[in-house]
């Protein structure tokens, strides 16, 4: 959702008599309402903004777990295979998943790179928190499942990883 929209939002409750609002975009519930203090009149609320992050949807979490052979084909990503077993990465926290520690530098991993436990994959940002993810298995990239800079949520997978011994 867009800060500015976002600001938007508040300035209208802000001005208007209602003491809340809810609002339902892209799959984001959205509710802003007013703290009110009846004891002094004319004296405005401060607004407290309440966010539910979306749970994925079925047809999502099939799409994030069956990778498309285009996309695969374009990055070097091999499809994953019937009856392998890949150990999926999954994000400890919710924030922002980006895969390199700066815009400018190289990401930390890249699809069929090999890791090893220890190897920090990629940083999810959460509160400002800058907090570097690490890998807890020996074996190969197979699939990055998150574009750089996006949000994501608790247990959410990040990467696909071969197993090797």
């Amino acid at each position: 959702m867009d800060l500015a929209y976002l600001r938007k939002l508040i300035k209208i409750l802000d001005q208007s008599t209602m003491t809340e609002m809810e609002i339902e975009e892209e799959g984001i519930k959205l509710r802003l309402a007013k703290q009110t203090n009846n004891k002094a009149e004319g004296q405005h609320g401060h607004i407290m903004p309440y966010y539910q992050m979306p749970a994925p949807m079925p047809q999502q979490q099939q799409q994030q777990q069956q990778p498309e052979t285009a996309a695969a084909e374009k990055t070097g990503e091999k499809k994953p295979e019937p009856g392998v077993t890949y150990h999926e990465m999954k994000s400890p926290i919710v924030g922002t998943f980006y895969r390199a520690p700066a815009p400018d530098a190289d990401s930390y991993v890249e699809v069929g790179q090999e890791v090893e436990p220890g190897t920090v994959l990629c940083i999810v940002e959460a509160m400002k928190l800058m907090n570097e993810i690490e890998s807890d298995v020996k074996g190969k990239i197979v699939k990055i499942m998150v574009e750089n800079a996006q949000p994501v949520e608790y247990n959410q997978t990040l990467f696909l990883i071969e197993p090797t011994k």
